[in-house]
């Protein structure tokens, strides 16, 4: 993944950005069938998990929209999230991860998002994010 995001390590969950423009991007990931994935738990990776795959991608959008790296921000709302599976490891297909911006500001932004699979989604909704204050 080209855009720097703050998240490293295993904790860096996609792999390439797909496509992107001034409103929306789409990523692909394959860590969701690692068994080492940071965010599996007893073996497996629940689909709420999907939700960090999509902020993740709100912040490579950041990245590649804005002047620079994008800041760690802070979740300050989800809305309207429906898990439509109950997992997502045992999902074989790369996952899809598709953020669109519906209001950006200086300090903070609002996404739909949706992660997919072979046409299938299997969890969407909208994230309010807010950026700290620079020094």
């Amino acid at each position: 993944m080209t855009p720097v995001v703050p998240h490293g390590g295993a904790m860096r969950l996609l792999d390439r950005v797909v496509s992107h423009d001034a409103e929306s991007i789409l990523c692909a990931a394959v860590s969701h069938r690692d068994p080492g994935n940071p965010l599996r738990r007893d073996g497996a990776l629940p689909a709420v998990c999907g939700v960090e795959y999509a902020l993740q991608a709100m912040a490579a959008h950041g990245a590649l929209t804005g002047d620079g790296p994008q800041p760690a921000g802070y979740l300050a709302s989800l809305r309207g999230v429906a898990l439509h599976a109950a997992r997502l490891d045992d999902v074989e297909a790369d996952l899809l991860v598709s953020a669109r911006a519906l209001s950006r500001a200086a300090r903070g932004f609002v996404y739909a998002f949706e992660v997919s699979a072979e046409g299938r989604a299997l969890v969407s909704g909208q994230a309010a994010i807010i950026l700290p204050e620079t020094a």
